[in-house]
């Protein structure tokens, strides 16, 4: 029984290849709080919009709405032309796969924590979703392999290797509709280069959201929403935004001398080594 948000009727989400995601003119308060004010975008099906913005601006308030944690205030939010408010949770869910900023994992293998994302799949099917996202070679080095406890939320691996486990399980489930909620913020430069390949091949041909929190990840995407105050500010692709020098170019170049200053800065150790 659905009973985390009224349910209108027994609608499923499509779930081909080609579902195509619109936010019309959707707002959202609490409390009379304003959190989004009349934002409207699409996403095209197999194409990649990326939201920006400084903390608070209401970003990843887009993808909590979609996936239905709470509903919008105003206006709508639909897949291929259905009303979120107008299906069942269960196949919404189905259709969305999410990489979150910080990854949830059981207490319990390598190998059921990939299979998480289609419980009924084939173990070829958990090893080649594995190896898909870059994690395999690693899993297939450990002593256990695939019965490796991963510990408590996942302490005995590292963010990256976290991360990949969270891409493996994505992968498997194959959904439509992919949200990148932040999903590389929490790791190292290094790190969130060596991830950024895996998470480009998930999202190729599929319709993705990113919410970004490092603009260097959102080169590559069809169209950037630039968030402020739950408003859309500006739009455009990289290139165009950066010529524009509006509020993108901004954080553009505030997120570039973080890097240089980051670049200089001795690494650990450096001044014992001195």
């Amino acid at each position: 029984m659905e009973t985390a948000v009224h349910q209108r009727d027994a609608s499923t989400v499509c779930q081909d290849d080609s579902a195509v995601v619109v936010f019309e003119h959707v707002s959202l308060a609490f409390d009379e709080k304003v959190i989004l004010k009349d934002v409207s975008f699409e996403v095209p099906a197999g194409r990649k919009v990326a939201v920006v913005g400084s903390s608070g601006s209401g970003k990843s308030t887009l993808a909590r709405l979609l996936f239905r944690f709470y509903d919008v205030g105003a206006g709508r939010i639909t897949i291929d032309g259905q009303d979120l408010r107008d299906v069942t949770q269960a196949s919404l869910r189905a259709a969305i796969g999410v990489v979150p900023q910080d990854t949830v994992l059981f207490n319990d293998t390598i190998y059921y924590n990939i299979a998480y994302g289609r419980p009924e799949a084939s173990r070829a099917a958990v090893e080649d979703a594995a190896r898909v996202a870059h994690i395999a070679q690693f899993i297939e080095r450990l002593p256990a392999q695939w019965d490796t406890p991963v510990g408590e939320r996942g302490l005995k691996l590292s963010g990256g290797e976290k991360q990949r486990v969270s891409i493996a399980r994505t992968l498997l489930k194959d959904p439509p509709v992919m949200v990148f909620d932040e999903a590389t913020s929490a790791l190292d430069s290094r790190t969130e280069k060596s991830i950024q390949g895996e998470l480009a091949e998930i999202s190729r041909n599929r319709t993705t959201l990113v919410i970004a929190h490092r603009l260097s990840t959102i080169v590559d995407a069809d169209e950037i929403l630039v968030l402020d105050h739950g408003r859309i500010v500006e739009r455009g692709r990289f290139r165009e935004l950066i010529a524009a020098d509006g509020r993108f170019a901004e954080m553009w170049r505030l997120q570039l001398e973080e890097g240089r200053k980051q670049d200089a800065a001795p690494a650990p150790g450096d001044a014992e080594a001195a």
